[in-house]
This record gives C-alpha cells, structure tokens and sequence, in this order.
C-alpha cells in the first residue's frame, strides 16, 4: 500500500511541475476506475460521484452498452474525417437529434467537439442567417472559455480576468434570480420589473434590428442552477419572434434528462429555433451539436461550417448509445426521483443549519445557497469551500457554482443507486456538520 500512494505522491508533483495550475483539480487523488456513480482511486479509496464531470455523465461512467459500441467502433476505424468521407454514425446521430430535441418544424443537426464551440457556431449560423452581427446572452450565464464565449460569459473570475479583449458586439441582458428579488415585490411584479428591464435593454443598449440572436440556458448552469420563471423565458422568445432574433438554447447542461424533462427548454412550453447540446451526449467523449431548423443551419455555404474533429465517430457510436440508455432505463423519469431524495435530505439540512438559504431544483439538477443567514441571504463563499472540500477528502465528489462561488450543485449520474445515493447524502450530511 506504500508503494501505491509513493506512485500517488509521484504523479501528484509530476501534475504540479508538467501541468499549468490554471487547470483547477476539486480533489488531487488519482482515478483507477469508475462504474455508475462511483469513482476507485490507485489506494483503492472510493468517491461517490455527484459531479458527474461537471454535468457530462447522466448515463454515468462505464456504462457497459455505451463501453460495448464504442469498442465495436474502434475496431472498424477511428476517424476518417466527416468532411473528407462521410460515415454512417454522423448521419444517424443527427438525424437522431432532430428527433429528440423540441420542436416540430424540419431541422438539421451540426456536429462538433465541444459545448463552447456549440455556441460559436450557434452564433454563425445566425449571423449567416439573419445577417447581423450583435449577440445577447444574460447575466450570470456562462457558455465556455474560447475567447467569442468567454465576452458572453458573466463570471469575470476565474474565467475571463485578464484575457481580453473580447470579440466585440457581445451584450448581457437582464435574467431574473426570484431568491434575490428586492422584498417589497411580490413575485408576479418582479418578473414584470425584469421583462420591462429586458425591453428597456433593448433601448439603451442593442438595437433588436442589429441582434442575430440570443442566447439563454433554460437554467442558468455556473450561474448557480438559477430557474427562471416561465413567463419570462415565454416573453424572450415571443420578443425574438417579434423582430426575427434566432433564439438559441443553450442546453449543454440542462439536456439530456437532467432536468426532469429530456431538454430543458420542455418546461417552458418554447420551441427554440437552434438548441446546443454537449456534455452528457457522448458519456465522457468530446462531442457536441448544434441542432435547430432547417432554414438557419443550411444557410452557410459548403466549406463554411466543420472541423477536422467534428463529430468523431467513436463519439457517435457512444451519442447514440447514450440516447438508447436514456429511453430503455428511463432516465429521465429517474431524473425527478433522484432530485426529490436530493432535495428532502437538504430541507431536513436547512432546517437544522442557519446558513442553508434557499434550496432549488428541476428534475435532478439541484442547487442549494449557502448564506450567512438566512434573514441578510449575504453569500457565504468560504463556508461554501469548507463543505466541498470536507465532502471531496471524505469520500464525495462535490462542486460549487454561482457569481459569488456560494451554491452547491448536485449533478450525480442518473443511473446512481439508492445505495450510491444514500452514501452520497450521509458524508454531504456530515460535511454540513
């Protein structure tokens, strides 16, 4: 056992001298194996997952159908290169995510690597569509670290000080967070003051006759699982239509099942023109799409739109698998039951802890502020670091979110078992204490 963790110690001062410490690591230990939702280290210390890899493995690690497709893959090759030889797992995924994704019009699906390379393209197929040029996203919202999303993202630490300048025409509009309303307003008028908010921003800071489109995530994901009231998001879009804004959802966290519904935007009874979608398509390979209607995505020019990378097929194989799963286990059904066991166990929390403010969900994509008090609601960052870090060196893969680093968020695979579960929430517990 010494010479394990010898070989722990080894790679741990090998990351810190051959690796930039620009990119974080939530727990230093070093992974052997993982099946479902639990991760084995080298010393053979077990961790139960509720990071999922930041939201990427809804149908958990190793999923045996998912590990079998892609093996079967493997054998027959690896990457041709959809742009030099079309392959059939391409085609099928994407005529799989016009299927699944909302809304009844004829779409298109556009495949490529990752969540922030979604929404550049997102952004393309828009601006090539509408033949304007300015962008809207909201505050709090985050969609990557290229330098076009990193302008559209909110949080100036970590991701964005001192990387500038931003790829300009880029403008952040106003999102409602119903936790922190201002208290004299009920919650009907505050989601009034936040749409005339919207249209005022229309005025003083973009004109809607310049915008190609606006992006939104149906639950804003870093900025801390905030869920928006249905008539608000119900207005951005009727305002898109009004003046012939593309709207895109961007989905990479909130698709998938994790919301209780397969995506996201199904709460809100929208129909987004272009969804973006990554993370938990591909099980843990670098895969993403954009998927939306017909007229917008074909409007580039051949040559226009693509990656050397895009839409690898050993990611396919494991994409189209990871659709199979959710539908044969019922994933998303799971969803709901997963976030409501989640959520008991931090009402029983809040109820014995003056710093649990408010508690929030959709499906099992769960959210819980931790404040100073539940009266002032002020943000508690560093009690916040002491709980994540109490879970991750007791046996719990945990993460924080939020502008003010003050949410924990829960994103355990949805094929987590009860037993998974039950330990995951017993060291969350005593982390608490």
């Amino acid at each position: 056992m010494e010479a394990v963790t010898n070989i722990t110690q080894e790679l741990q001062e090998k990351r810190e001298r051959y690796v930039p410490k620009g990119v974080s690591n939530g727990n230093l230990n070093i992974a052997r194996e993982a099946n479902g939702a639990t991760i084995t280290d080298i010393e053979n210390n077990e961790w139960i997952d509720f990071a999922g890899a930041i939201g990427t493995l809804n149908v958990g690690h190793t999923h045996p159908k998912i590990t079998a497709s892609v093996k079967e893959q493997v054998d027959k090759f690896l990457h041709p290169g959809f742009n030099v030889m079309m392959y059939e797992g391409y085609i099928n995924l994407a005529e799989k995510l016009c299927q699944i994704t909302p809304g009844k019009f004829e779409k298109q699906a556009l495949l490529l690597n990752s969540g922030a390379e979604a929404v550049e393209n997102a952004i393309k197929v828009s601006r090539k569509y509408t033949g304007r040029q300015a962008i809207v996203s909201f505050q709090r919202g985050f969609h990557g670290r290229t330098n076009l999303t990193m302008g559209m993202t909110s949080k100036v630490k970590p991701y964005k000080f001192g990387f500038g300048p931003f790829a300009p025409d880029i403008y952040q509009a106003p999102y409602p967070y119903l936790y922190r309303k201002p208290s004299h307003l009920t919650e009907e008028q505050y989601v009034d003051e936040v749409i005339q908010n919207f249209e005022d921003f229309f005025i003083s800071s973009v004109a809607p006759e310049n915008v190609a489109c606006v992006v939104m995530e149906p639950v804003q994901g870093e900025g801390g699982f905030v869920i928006p009231p249905k008539r608000f998001v119900q207005y951005v879009k009727g305002f898109c239509e009004k003046h012939g804004i593309v709207f895109v959802a961007d989905e990479v966290q909130t698709g998938f099942g994790r919301t209780g519904k397969l995506f996201g935007s199904e709460h809100f009874d929208i129909e987004p023109d272009l969804v973006t979608v990554s993370k938990s398509l591909a099980a843990g390979l670098p895969l993403s799409g954009v998927v939306g209607r017909k007229e917008i995505l074909n409007a580039p020019n051949p040559g226009e739109l693509g990656g050397t990378f895009a839409g690898n097929p050993v990611a396919c194989a494991a994409a189209l698998s990871v659709i199979d799963v959710m539908e044969e286990e019922k994933l998303v059904e799971k969803s709901e039951l997963i976030g409501q066991k989640i959520e008991s166990k931090l009402l029983e929390l809040q109820r014995s802890h003056h710093f649990v403010g408010e508690i929030r969900r959709l499906g099992a994509m769960v959210a819980v502020e931790i404040v100073e008090d539940r009266e002032s609601k002020r943000p508690d960052k560093a009690k916040t670091g002491e709980i994540a870090s109490n879970a991750n060196q007791n046996g719990l893969l945990l993460l924080s979110a939020g502008i003010n680093s003050n949410i924990i968020r829960f994103l355990p695979p949805l094929v987590i078992s009860d037993d998974e579960l039950e330990k995951g929430l017993s060291i969350l517990e005593q982390a608490f204490e």
